[in-house]
């Protein structure tokens, strides 16, 4: 089992960068996928990142690929967000997750822990 607690959110200019930090406790956290998912008010969530088990496969959702980038360090307990060229659409809640299926998914059921997630607002 694993616990996702989220860190690096906060207020952004258009154009700019930040780094969402997950931090995942437990001994096997390599033995999960993990993911990131966003929820802007009033929408459902939506699915951003995963990465695999090994850091080997990752995906992106169409509207981050080319500007975001997901990274795990095993040795850390912790995968990273790296989000570059924000836009005010960007602004969400953004969620960490844990996935047994250890190499990702797009599908928030497949997850099987989350985060309480971390705020991120891209102003204009």
């Amino acid at each position: 089992q694993v616990q996702p607690v989220e860190s690096g959110g906060g207020l952004v200019q258009a154009g700019g960068s930040l780094r969402l930090s997950c931090a995942a406790s437990g001994r096997t956290f390599s033995n999960y996928a993990m993911g990131w998912f966003r929820q802007a008010p009033g929408e459902e969530r939506e699915f951003v990142s995963s990465i695999s088990w090994s850091g080997g496969t990752t995906f992106y959702a169409d509207s981050v690929k080319g500007r975001f980038t997901i990274s795990r360090d095993n040795a850390k307990n912790t995968v990273y967000l790296q989000m570059n060229s924000l836009k005010p659409e960007d602004t969400a809640i953004y969620y960490c997750a844990a996935s047994t299926q250890r190499v990702g998914s797009r599908r928030a059921y497949d997850y099987n822990y989350w985060g309480q997630g971390t705020q991120v607002t891209v102003s204009s």
